[in-house]
């Protein structure tokens, strides 16, 4: 079995974005972050990865990894059984990685044959959205634009550093210019005011995922949040999307039952897996 690794997004096969789009949903954070290396969002520090299968003779494809810099592996429906020589390629490379993410029989197949161990966990969710339910809550949504740029940026901050404290600082400004300007940040406004924040990827293969969601501390237990995440919703359908999918963090059981209340469907639990 083999593993190609290349540093260039001019030498991932198309054949390898293929594999991908065979199922957009569970590889929906790989599609969406090839996207942004083909936008130029991720430059430096990115590798690429497909595996094909000794026995095949016409080396078709059947696994695909992407790693951008400084943020974890990311899998998505690749065979399990394929991650230990996957570990095996990028320890021999002596490749730095800070974690690994994905669904949890492939998160947890890689963790297992990385020669660091598991510090801790960030235990996800995969929704997908049936019917949306109608919401009544006091405002109305606005698309973010270049003037917000600074205010997003803090609220971006803010929310990594909430939802997932483990990894390093970064900075998020380039990150939120990409997405303004493909016009995928919205805003939930009361009085004139911003109050919540989401973001809603451009479908890629009729999928299109929220988030993050970010309420600030002073505004929540006011439905904003769901409210957001429903113009986000009705946005992606808007757009083309047939299928509409939302990661939770499996530790906060609100958020799982406001998504469930508009509409959305668990599919498959993910893992966010660091190292030492």
């Amino acid at each position: 079995m083999t593993w190609t690794l290349v540093s260039s997004q001019e030498k991932f096969p198309a054949a390898a974005e293929a594999w991908l789009l065979r199922d957009p949903v569970r590889n929906t954070v790989p599609l969406t972050v090839l996207r942004g290396i083909r936008t130029g969002l991720f430059i430096d520090d990115v590798m690429l990865g497909w595996h094909i299968p000794d026995h095949v003779a016409d080396g078709e494809i059947d696994g695909v990894a992407l790693h951008t810099q400084p943020f974890p592996l990311l899998l998505g429906a690749v065979d399990p059984g394929l991650l230990a020589p996957l570990a095996t390629e990028l320890i021999a490379l002596e490749h730095p990685l800070a974690g690994v993410t994905g669904p949890v029989a492939q998160a947890e197949a890689f963790a297992g044959a990385w020669w660091r161990p598991e510090t801790d966990r960030r235990s996800e969710r995969l929704y997908r959205l049936g019917v949306l339910a109608d919401i009544d809550v006091p405002g109305s949504a606005r698309t973010a634009d270049a003037d917000d740029i600074p205010r997003v940026v803090e609220w971006l901050t803010a929310f990594a550093n909430e939802a997932d404290p483990g990894w390093p600082p970064r900075d998020l400004t380039p990150a939120a210019a990409a997405r303004i300007n493909r016009g995928e940040l919205v805003w939930w406004e009361d009085g004139g005011e911003p109050v919540s924040l989401a973001g809603c990827s451009m479908p890629i293969a009729g999928m299109s995922r929220i988030g993050p969601v970010y309420t600030p501390p002073e505004h929540r237990r006011q439905g904003y949040g769901s409210a957001v995440t429903h113009a986000c919703s009705v946005r992606a359908r808007a757009a083309g999307a047939a299928e509409v999918l939302l990661f939770t963090d499996l530790a906060n059981p609100t958020s799982n039952s406001i998504y469930q209340t508009l509409g959305y469907v668990p599919i498959g639990d993910h893992a966010s897996i660091h190292f030492t």
